[in-house]
């Protein structure tokens, strides 16, 4: 896998960088601050390649907080709330689709 500086990522729109929580598998987004936030409203939010590259670089540095981190589109409504961009990353925030058998 190429590092992240040397990824072509195409960015047409906000997006945000998640992974998973190494200790409980939990998604997690990154923060203004470069630490892992479980709430998406927490999210730093950038909208050109570079900036998100650097974003990703920066979670990529220490796998022992987060594992598999990548971009992620999200919606920025204009309240300022952020919303996922895509059905994964609907799925990944709110759970299945469908409600599961109890």
């Amino acid at each position: 896998m190429a590092a992240p500086q040397q990824q072509k990522l195409k960015v047409n729109g906000p997006v945000a960088v998640t992974a998973n929580r190494l200790t409980d598998g939990a998604v997690v987004w990154r923060t203004k601050a470069g630490g892992w936030s479980v709430a998406l409203a927490d999210a730093a939010v950038v909208t050109t390649a570079e900036a998100a590259i650097a974003l990703l670089a920066e979670a990529g540095k220490r796998d022992l907080d987060a594992v598999g981190p990548y971009v992620a589109p999200v919606t920025v409504d204009d309240q300022g709330t952020i919303g996922p961009g895509n059905l994964r990353e609907r799925i990944r925030v709110a759970g299945p689709t469908f409600e599961l058998p109890h």
